[in-house]
């Protein structure tokens, strides 16, 4: 695996998650309640605090806790939610390990169809439906994981030509789109809601 991704918008970041399984895992992980390049650029800085070139899911499973909480809380923080984000990483790590032997490209590798992928993502700890089918398209557009089905399991996520999510960034410009996408979505929920009041 080495693709180009432009997700934390920093190029040593960038190539990490590019390289790394496990570290666009847990970039996609961590992409709640912040913006988009901060949860991204996480695991390398998970990785450089570690003292690694990489994330290993074996030793984040049994790092101890209370250490790997302020590995994260230290500033900067890698997340606005630094203990509990780093509960749901270990957790994560743990069921790789427990399930894939701690390769998370064995959640993607030889997988039969787009609805067997969604269901491997589901299970996986931290992954709802939502955050599962937009690392699903991701994986499709820029990973080039694309099972049979893959656009249909990722839903409207899967589509060609969109800009819905971190599936569709690929440079500041894409980045741009996908967030205008974001504020109109929420703007027209905002009006909804006022309706029904």
């Amino acid at each position: 695996m080495n693709t180009t991704v432009r997700l934390a918008q920093q190029p040593e970041a960038d190539d990490l998650l590019g390289r790394s399984p496990l570290a666009i895992l847990t970039g996609m992980l961590l992409d709640q309640q912040v913006p988009m390049e901060w949860a991204f650029s996480g695991p390398y800085t998970i990785a450089r605090r570690m003292g690694r070139d990489d994330l290993d899911a074996h030793e984040i499973a049994v790092y101890d806790p209370d250490r790997f909480g302020a590995l994260l809380a230290d500033k900067p923080a890698v997340h606005r939610y630094p203990g509990s984000m780093a509960k749901r990483v270990q957790q994560l790590c743990r069921y790789l390990v427990e399930h894939y032997d701690g390769d998370a490209a064995a959640v993607w590798r030889d997988v039969g169809s787009g609805e067997e992928l969604l269901r491997r993502l589901t299970a996986l700890p931290g992954f709802g439906t939502q955050k599962a089918q937009i690392f699903l398209a991701l994986l499709g557009k820029q990973f080039e994981v694309r099972p049979t089905g893959w656009r249909e399991a990722a839903g409207a996520y899967g589509e060609a030509g969109s800009y819905r999510s971190v599936a569709d960034i690929t440079g500041p410009s894409s980045l741009e789109k996908v967030r205008a996408y974001k504020q109109e979505a929420k703007r027209a929920a905002k009006q909804a809601d006022a309706k029904r009041s």
